[in-house]
C-alpha cells in the first residue's frame, strides 16, 4: 500500500530538511538550480515565510518531510514550484503533492518553469493538467552557462481565476 502524501504550512523547523534536499548534487542538476549556502538559504526562506502573498506548503510522506510546493507572483504571473528530496523520488509523491496543492489553490492561470532535461518533473506537470506554452533560456545554472527550459501553464487567463 503506497504511503500517504499530505500538505501543511511550512514552518521554520522544516528549513534544515529543505536545506539538505537542495544540497544534493543530482537534485540541483535536475532542477538546474544551484545549491545555496546555509545563510543565503535561510535568508531566502525567511523572505518566503514573511511574504503573505506566497502560498507555501510542506509535503509530508508517511509523516516525513519530503519537500515543498510554493506558489508566488513573478513578473505579474502566478507561478508554482516544487522540490522533493531525492530519497522520495520515483514514488509519485510530487504528482500527488502537486495535485493536492492545485485542489487547494484556485489561482489560474498558473505557470511553471522546468529544465528541458528534467523529464520526471515534466511528467508531473503534464499529469497535473499543465501544457507547454513556451520556452525560455534561463540566465543561470549550476555551471553558470544557462539552460533551456519549458514554460508550462494550467488554465487560461480569464477562466477560473479565483485566487
Amino acid at each position: 500500500m503506497p504511503g500517504e502524501v499530505l500538505l501543511r504550512d511550512v514552518s521554520e523547523d522544516d528549513l534544515p530538511v529543505f536545506f539538505e534536499h537542495q544540497r544534493d548534487p543530482e537534485a540541483t542538476r535536475m532542477a538546474a538550480f544551484p545549491a545555496r549556502a546555509w545563510d543565503e538559504f535561510k535568508a531566502h526562506w525567511g523572505r518566503i515565510l514573511a511574504d503573505a502573498s506566497v502560498i507555501k506548503k510542506c509535503v509530508l510522506f508517511d509523516g516525513h518531510v519530503a519537500g515543498n510546493v510554493v506558489s508566488f507572483e513573478n513578473a505579474g504571473r502566478r507561478e508554482v514550484g516544487y522540490w522533493i528530496g531525492r530519497s522520495f523520488w520515483g514514488q509519485g509523491i510530487a504528482t500527488q503533492a502537486l495535485s493536492r496543492f492545485l485542489s487547494q489553490v484556485g489561482f489560474r492561470p498558473l505557470h511553471a518553469h522546468v529544465a528541458k532535461h528534467n523529464l520526471a518533473s515534466i511528467r508531473v506537470l503534464e499529469k497535473s493538467g499543465f501544457s507547454v506554452c513556451g520556452e525560455h533560456k534561463s540566465p543561470s545554472s549550476p555551471s553558470g552557462e544557462g539552460f533551456d527550459e519549458f514554460v508550462y501553464v494550467l488554465g487560461e487567463r480569464g477562466k477560473g481565476e479565483v485566487g
